[in-house]
């Protein structure tokens, strides 16, 4: 995966978690995916396709981190356990941010049709990319924990 391609899922990241959360993200050292495994105990997964390239994203809260997040988005109490208005809420995360990455690349001169969000529960739940190239991994810290955003894009 080229490297540019690393900057509009970060600045987009950054956006949704920032705006919609009011949570302030500091990105880690990317690195490459080695496995299958999710990261986190909920997953958001989208299917990304223009006419040169093809790939997916996918994100990846622990549920402590996630419940968080969630509890800020909607200006609630956290919950106590993942529930299906947490599991809808990765969706909708999922669905932000792979669309503000569709703006950046828009700016590339890159136009991707994005799937709709697939979502899983439980750790170490095995995702099978649809490309052969390298999945990279972009860590996240925040206050309330660390979470991945995984990211792989091949030329057709």
């Amino acid at each position: 995966m080229k490297a540019e391609y690393l900057n509009p899922f970060v600045h987009a990241t950054k956006n949704v978690l920032e705006t919609m959360a009011q949570t302030k993200l500091t990105g880690q050292k990317p690195y490459l995916k080695e496995g299958v495994s999710t990261y986190g105990d909920v997953t958001g997964i989208i299917g990304m396709a223009s006419e040169s390239v093809e790939g997916s994203m996918t994100i990846s809260f622990p549920s402590a981190c996630i419940l968080q997040i969630v509890s800020r988005m909607l200006m609630e109490e956290p919950k106590a356990t993942i529930d299906h208005d947490i599991v809808d809420a990765v969706g909708e995360i999922t669905n932000m941010i792979c669309g503000g990455a569709k703006a950046e690349f828009g700016k590339l001169g890159m136009s991707f049709n994005l799937a709709t969000p697939t979502m899983v529960t439980g750790k170490g739940v095995e995702i099978h990319h649809h490309s052969d190239v390298p999945i990279i991994v972009l860590p996240f810290q925040t206050d309330c924990g660390t979470f991945v955003l995984e990211a792989n894009l091949a030329s057709k």
